[in-house]
């Protein structure tokens, strides 16, 4: 008798360590818009970019991410890429597809998506306009979502703030806490985005003491950041800012937090072709040409790893 209870009570240990670890890769990305030639004239062209940043999610294993700034041909490029994954959102220009979205992307497999939508960052929130002091257009999509294998439930919303207007930004961060109180009530909530200003500003503020939401920088367990979350194209450059953020409800537990600073090669051809560097005391089969570090986009992408019970 005494053996079965050991044994049940180990079983029972293992099924409550199942249920309280369930965890799920979010994460954010501004990946840059095709501009067609100021890009791809310095080396950082979309047809470029696209491979590594799908190879990017793909090793990290991104669950669900909100994307920045994507045309509607990227978007479709990127879906291409990802097999399994698909994305809800829609234009800013036109509310149908141009302009930049602010989509978000999930794995099919994994989530069901039950409900979403979208609403421009305005006084008038059901058309494209630009609100208050901002100088373009800028809207929020979200998605109400249900893990397949646990029925786990949750809203996640994402946006690309105004890059110059102050009280746009701060009044968008009311819009949303509004809109989130509205549609979410209780249900737990993922808010992600390019928020165009780091973690001193007013309008991160008024998101990150309101109460309902709170930046995953701040209560993550383990945290990976050398780097703010902006790069201008400039493997070299370091910033302490971080402008694209993750918050979350309470219902979160933030286990892993990481600014991911992955760089890739691009050949320089000169008018020799290739250069050769010289590989010094290596094996004579080493062969290094002289390449030049790049970055995927002109933000780092931002992941965290959540748990819930």
């Amino acid at each position: 008798m005494k053996r079965r209870m050991l044994l049940l009570a180990a079983v029972f240990t293992i099924f409550s360590y199942a249920v309280i670890a369930q965890t799920i890769n979010v994460a954010t990305y501004n990946m840059r818009n095709d501009n067609n030639k100021e890009d791809a004239a310095r080396g950082n062209g979309w047809k470029q970019r696209l491979p590594v940043i799908a190879g990017m999610i793909k090793f990290h294993g991104f669950d669900i991410f909100g994307t920045q700034e994507c045309m509607h041909h990227q978007l479709e490029n990127l879906k291409d890429s990802l097999p399994g994954y698909a994305y809800v959102g829609i234009g800013r220009d036109d509310g149908k597809q141009a302009g930049e979205y602010s989509a978000i992307f999930y794995n099919s497999k994994k989530f069901k998506l039950l409900e979403n939508g979208d609403f421009w960052m305005s006084e008038i929130t059901d058309r494209p306009n630009k609100g208050w002091d901002a100088v373009l257009p800028r809207i929020c999509s979200w998605g109400k979502f249900k893990e397949i294998k646990t029925g786990f439930t949750f809203y996640f919303f994402n946006l690309h703030m105004d890059h110059v207007g102050v009280k746009a930004r701060a009044e968008s961060a009311k819009l949303v806490m509004e809109k989130v109180k509205k549609m979410a009530g209780n249900i737990p909530t993922i808010l992600t985005g390019d928020f165009n200003v780091d973690q001193h500003s007013e309008s991160y503020t008024l998101i990150n003491t309101s109460g309902l939401l709170k930046d995953a920088y701040e209560t993550t367990a383990i945290r990976y950041a050398e780097n703010g979350t902006f790069n201008a194209f400039n493997p070299n450059s370091k910033t302490d800012s971080r402008i694209d953020h993750v918050f979350l409800t309470k219902q979160f537990r933030v286990e892993k937090y990481g600014i991911l600073t992955d760089t890739y090669r691009g050949p320089v051809v000169s008018d020799k072709g290739d250069e050769k560097v010289s590989s010094a005391d290596f094996p004579k089969e080493v062969s290094l040409n002289k390449y030049v570090a790049r970055e995927p986009s002109d933000h780092f992408p931002v992941m965290i790893v959540v748990s819930w019970k």
